[in-house]
This record gives C-alpha cells, sequence and structure tokens, in this order.
C-alpha cells in the first residue's frame, strides 16, 4: 500500500483561533490515505487537540517559538530533513520567511506561504513588525496561498495575484454542523439560564487587539440602555481578557455579560445567539462570520475586513469610525425585520463547503508533490 503524503503544516502558537479551525477543518475533511499532515507547534502553544490528530493518523511536534531564533532554526531544519517533507506549507502570515527559510535550508522543493490576515493603523505596534518582514514573507515561498482577495493582494501584491500566482483557499467549514436548529438554541439558552424573550449578541474570538472587544462593550452598553432585555456572550481566551471582565464591570454589565471561556462547541453556542458582531481591526477573511452566517444568523461587521466575508444579504458592515451608539441603533433596527432561516444553501453556494474545498486542496496538494519541481528536488520561485 502507497504511503500517504506527509505535508508539514507550521502553525505557530497553536491558542485555538480561527486559523487553526480551518486547518483541523481541512484535515478532518481531506482523504488521509493520500494526504497526512504533521502539525508543527511551537512549545508554548495551548488548546492543541493531541488526541483527535493522533487518532486521524496526524503526528504534532513541538519546536522552540520563533522568538529564540537560533533553536527555532536548527529544529525547523532538523525536522524537514528527518521527515523528508516534499512539501512545508506555512500558515504564519508575514512571519512565515523563517521557517520557510528554514525549509528551503533543508532542502524542501515546495514551500507554500498561505497569508490569513491583514492589519489595520490602529494597532501600530504590532505593524511595525508586520510591515517590516512583509517584502520578506514570501521570499522563500515557491507558492502562494491566500484566504481572501484581499489577503492575497495585501502580502503577496497585486501584480502576483493579478497574473493568477495566489492559490485562493476558502476558510470553509462543515456546514451541515452549523444549520439552525431550534431544540439546540433552547437547550443552550436554558442551559445558560437565558430567557426565551432576552436578546442574545454573541461574539466568538480570542481577547486580543486585534477583535476590538473594547469597541464591542462600548457597543453592547448602548444596546443595553436602549433594550435591557439584552445580554452579551463572550466566547474566547487571550491576554485582554481581564482588561475587558475590568471594563464590564465598571459598567455595572455584570449580570448581562457572560464570560464563557475557550469552548469546543462553537456550533451549539451560534445557536443561541440572536446577532453576531465582529468589528475586528482586521482580517484576512474570519472563519467565525462564515460560521455564524451558516447559522442563519445576523451579522454585523467592521467594514475593515474582507467584503467576500459576506455570504447572506442580511450580513452588514460599519465602519469602526460610527460610534458605538450608531452600532447599537443599527443592530437594533435589522433584529426588528430580522428572521432566522435556514442558510446552509447558500453558504454552500458561495464556496464554503468543506467537503469541496477539501477536495480542492487535495488536488492542488497532489498537482505540487508531482510537480516537476518536486520531483526533481530543485527550487522554483512563482513567475
Amino acid at each position: 500500500m502507497t504511503k500517504p503524503i506527509r505535508i508539514a503544516e507550521v502553525i505557530g502558537k497553536w491558542l485555538g483561533g480561527g486559523v487553526e479551525a480551518v486547518v483541523m477543518n481541512y484535515y478532518r475533511n481531506i482523504n488521509r490515505k493520500e494526504i497526512q499532515f504533521d502539525f508543527i507547534c511551537d512549545s508554548d502553544s495551548t488548546n492543541i487537540p493531541y488526541e483527535e490528530i493522533k487518532k486521524l493518523g496526524g503526528r504534532v511536534i513541538l519546536i522552540p517559538p520563533y522568538q529564540k531564533v537560533v533553536d527555532y532554526h536548527k529544529k525547523l531544519i532538523k525536522i524537514f530533513k528527518e521527515n523528508k517533507y516534499q512539501i512545508v506549507h506555512s500558515h504564519i502570515n508575514t512571519l512565515s520567511v523563517f521557517p520557510l527559510y528554514a525549509a528551503k535550508c533543508a532542502g524542501v522543493p515546495i514551500r507554500i506561504a498561505h497569508n490569513h490576515s491583514t492589519t489595520n493603523k490602529k494597532e501600530w505596534k504590532k505593524n511595525l513588525m508586520k510591515q517590516a518582514l512583509r517584502p520578506t514573507a514570501k521570499m522563500f515561498a515557491t507558492h502562494y496561498f491566500c484566504c481572501s482577495e484581499l489577503s492575497g493582494r495585501w502580502l503577496f501584491g497585486n501584480k502576483e495575484y493579478n497574473k493568477n500566482n495566489v492559490f485562493l483557499l476558502n476558510n470553509a467549514i462543515d456546514v451541515n454542523k452549523y444549520k439552525y436548529n431550534e431544540k439546540i438554541r433552547q437547550q443552550i439558552r436554558k442551559d445558560l439560564k437565558i430567557k426565551d424573550d432576552v436578546i442574545v449578541v454573541g461574539h466568538i474570538g480570542r481577547f486580543v487587539a486585534q477583535k476590538n472587544h473594547d469597541f464591542l462593550i462600548d457597543v453592547f452598553s448602548e444596546i443595553h440602555k436602549k433594550n435591557s432585555k439584552t445580554m452579551l456572550l463572550l466566547v474566547g481566551q487571550g491576554p485582554k481578557e481581564k482588561e475587558i471582565k475590568g471594563k464590564v464591570k465598571s459598567l455595572n454589565l455584570e449580570k448581562y455579560v457572560l464570560f464563557l471561556g475557550q469552548r469546543n462547541d462553537p456550533e451549539k453556542l451560534y445557536q443561541a445567539f440572536d446577532v453576531f458582531l465582529l468589528p475586528s481591526l482586521y482580517e484576512g477573511l474570519p472563519v467565525v462570520g462564515i460560521e455564524a452566517q451558516a447559522s442563519g444568523l445576523l451579522c454585523i461587521l467592521s467594514n475593515s475586513m474582507t467584503k467576500e466575508t459576506k455570504i447572506l444579504d442580511t450580513t452588514t458592515f460599519i465602519s469602526l469610525e460610527e460610534n458605538p451608539n450608531v452600532w447599537a441603533i443599527k443592530t437594533l433596527k435589522m433584529l426588528d425585520h430580522y428572521k432566522r432561516k435556514d442558510t446552509t444553501d447558500e453558504v454552500r453556494e458561495k464556496g464554503y463547503d468543506i467537503s469541496k474545498e477539501a477536495e480542492k486542496l487535495e488536488n492542488e496538494y497532489h498537482k505540487l508533490a508531482f510537480s516537476e519541481v518536486s520531483i526533481e528536488n530543485g527550487v522554483k520561485e512563482v513567475a
């Protein structure tokens, strides 16, 4: 029996975020008899699903965090050489320069830089490193991947994107898993002690500056002033969680804001929401936005993300230049006229069904693995 092609998926710090969710969605649905993944993760990662990966035939390989540059580089070269990978697929955006340089040093023929993100001027400290690494991110890559046109053009440039040198891979999901289900909705709300007549504002995302929780709390505060029968559910964890809890307390909203922590059942939690708010400073293409729309939710997003995120006609973008009160007014007004329904067919039609997209990725991996460059073990840069 022929062994599957084993691909090194460089994840970076596994913290239970959107990128990890996307890669796992593909891994669960790809033909693992032909394609297998090794997940290369920083040793200070959290929430790695070791058991599931092992059960599916994959491996988790821990390495020093990239901040320890010398150890990181040496360890990666050793791993890449020992496993004789044909393909290294890096998912760490501008930081891909580091693992792909190691891959080149190790003689890996196919080196994929995959961009899942963009940037925003409000996060200027983080931007300094992003902008500094941006010109080098594709330096050692032989192939470019992205999750949206915006993320593809941002990192790889308009010229490369227009020449079709960037492979667009949608942040696809198991659409059926998120289908609107009234029974699950009632059960989750019962578990959380939320009454039927309460409007639930939901958000799923790590507590980091990018997700803009500070603004989200201001928006909910305005919503709650206008309608006291409202609650905010926050799902996730992260370094800014303590700060956000402090803000909630200072606004006397503790009874109306639930911090649910890191959860492994987001598909059930979406059912309990009435509206999904995502006021991110920037996004490549947020997988939570796709999941929420597949759940039939009214979604209100910041206009700082790619417009490809909009699948349903009811999904709305609002500028972050608008004040929280404007967001609150628009949210409540739209809810007045919103009727939830099964939207899974619409999500499928837009190309976000993982069963189809996984096949697309599988075919691309096969094409690359058996390409001339891979067979000859040479180096073929993107034209």
